[in-house]
């Protein structure tokens, strides 16, 4: 019999098809967030997991699934799995970092420029059939030419980003762990600075770091106070880098210009406070979301599952302490 693979959420025609070759698959068919006793009745029996950011994968789930081999996130992040829980069962995990580089980085310049010039309410103001001539202070927004862009993370996602705002003409400067190679800080003219000077010198402040306990609430209050009353806070990373109840309160308050989310605190869950805002832009997570990006990440989640399976290390391991294959 062919082993099972269970799929927590629809994905690509191309990612299945590479899937049903090798295994049986279980499909959540609906595109929604199952709870955990569908989650759990899912991988019993089932030797693969696809799984998504939204799925929490624990020790609880894992032990309702003996037979499983690999789990197989859809997403470069993987706070929502308990690494450790699958190293001790000797279960493979997996990413998809590097496809999704470019289109999450097309999506924060396009927050970006939203925010700053006002291109949400702009839009509704006509569908509302409100706009009867041109005006000299009609939503007047801020400017990115020769602005400073301050980056925290300094990745693949924080340097694409940075190559955006060298095309607009900003000066770049950033914070990560420690700076990046010589060659690259030239070629993006980035300056790197401690993390309290690149918040309080930024126009523009973007996120682009991976979650961990160590980074819960990087942006507090403390940090909000720092920014300039001119900035705008911009997250595509993970919702729970920012204090997102201390964020209202700046923004309501006009303590920074705006801001620019793609991720929540509490994410599905939004704070009612932040749609009520006009200085703030909200996108569902769709960082990725290029139709060709969404088909690459789960072609590589599928062929991590089918390497596993068929006995060979995957491409995107991430605790290579269980591989005893080839």
């Amino acid at each position: 019999m062919q082993p099972k693979v269970f799929v927590t959420r629809p994905i690509p025609d191309e990612a299945l098809q590479l899937l049903s070759e090798v295994c049986r698959v279980e499909l959540n068919r609906e595109n929604r967030i199952l709870d955990r006793e569908e989650l759990f009745r899912g991988v019993r029996e089932a030797q693969a997991l696809l799984c998504m950011l939204d799925d929490r994968i624990d020790d609880a789930l894992l032990e309702q699934a003996p037979d499983l081999k690999i789990v197989a996130n859809l997403a470069v992040g993987t706070d929502n799995i308990d690494i450790d829980a699958c190293s001790a069962r000797g279960i493979a995990v997996t990413n998809t970092p590097g496809v999704l580089t470019e289109a999450t980085a097309d999506l924060t310049f396009a927050l970006i420029l939203a925010v700053v010039r006002r291109i949400i309410p702009a839009d509704r103001y006509v569908r509302e059939g409100r706009f009867n001539g041109w005006g000299a202070l009609l939503f007047t927004g801020g400017e990115l030419w020769g602005k400073t862009l301050g980056i925290i993370g300094m990745g693949r996602i924080g340097q694409a980003v940075a190559r955006r705002g060298r095309g607009f003409g900003m000066k770049i400067l950033y914070h990560n762990r420690r700076p990046v190679e010589e060659a690259i800080a030239r070629e993006l003219e980035a300056e790197y600075a401690g993390l309290e000077d690149v918040i309080r010198r930024a126009d523009i402040l973007t996120l682009h770091l991976p979650y961990s306990p160590e980074v819960h609430h990087l942006i507090d209050r403390k940090e909000l106070q720092m920014m300039k009353p001119t900035a705008y806070l911009i997250n595509t990373a993970r919702g729970a880098h920012v204090n997102e109840k201390a964020l209202v309160e700046h923004l309501r308050e006009g303590k920074i210009a705006g801001a620019a989310l793609d991720v929540y605190e509490h994410e599905p869950a939004l704070s009612p406070e932040l749609a009520a805002l006009d200085n703030v832009v909200l996108t569902p997570h769709i960082g990725s979301a290029a139709l060709a990006t969404r088909i690459k990440m789960a072609k590589t989640a599928a062929e991590n599952i089918v390497a596993a399976l068929q006995g060979r290390r995957p491409s995107n391991l991430l605790n290579e302490e269980v591989w005893k294959g080839g």
